[in-house]
């Protein structure tokens, strides 16, 4: 059985922090912070390997986010001081 290749994402964090759902709207993963709130609440997203239900929760620099077919990795912009 072939396994679905895995879509590697590396997001740049310019600020402190992130909102889980917003995320997933600024990589493309969703089209609005809403249908990112709606996967979210489907308890198929994780950070660190931790499933996350809060559509908020606050995303730093350093975490990894997954979902069945797309990790997110979260660096810190180039720029950002």
């Amino acid at each position: 059985m072939k396994r679905k290749p895995i879509q590697v994402v590396h997001f740049d964090l310019t600020g402190e922090h992130i909102d889980l759902h917003s995320l997933l709207k600024a990589t493309g993963i969703v089209d609005s912070g809403a249908a990112g709130k709606a996967l979210v609440a489907t308890g198929v997203v994780t950070v660190d390997d931790q499933p996350e239900l809060r559509k908020s929760a606050k995303i730093r620099t350093g975490q990894r986010v997954k979902l069945p077919s797309v990790t997110i990795y979260v660096r810190a912009a180039a720029d950002a001081a």
